[in-house]
């Protein structure tokens, strides 16, 4: 199950690296024009404070067990990710964004799963 687990927190921080980086390097216009129409309803400076959450999140949930430093961080950076997950499903769901909606719960899911795996049984 150890092994399960570490390979959820891999695809899970794959996943919001790419898009924190996304939305660090790109503007709100373009993402807005890729697809993100949801950028329309925040300022700048809130979508580059989701991409950094969504960052330091990614790097949460791999380098503190790596290198068995503070490993308490790993399943707090899931739990963080969750709550960004709750605001995307509400943001989304106010915007009757129902596809997103689906990508956010499975997300959401996976976060879950990790948070509730490494402050419960399978700590490190």
């Amino acid at each position: 199950m150890n092994v399960f687990v570490w390979i959820l927190q891999g695809v899970l921080a794959a996943a919001f690296a790419a898009a924190g980086a996304t939305k660090s390097i790109q503007s709100k216009e373009k993402l807005a024009k890729t697809g993100m129409a949801w950028v329309e309803d925040f300022a700048p400076g809130v979508i580059k404070l989701i991409a950094g959450a969504e960052l330091v999140a990614a790097i949460g949930l791999i380098l503190p067990g790596a290198t068995d430093i503070a490993t308490v961080l790993t399943p707090l950076a899931a739990t963080g990710l969750a709550v960004v997950m709750v605001g995307a499903i509400i943001t989304h769901a106010r915007r009757r964004e129902s596809r997103e909606i689906a990508i956010n719960v499975v997300l959401l899911a996976v976060a879950v799963v990790i948070a509730w795996a490494r402050f419960g049984p399978y700590a490190f």
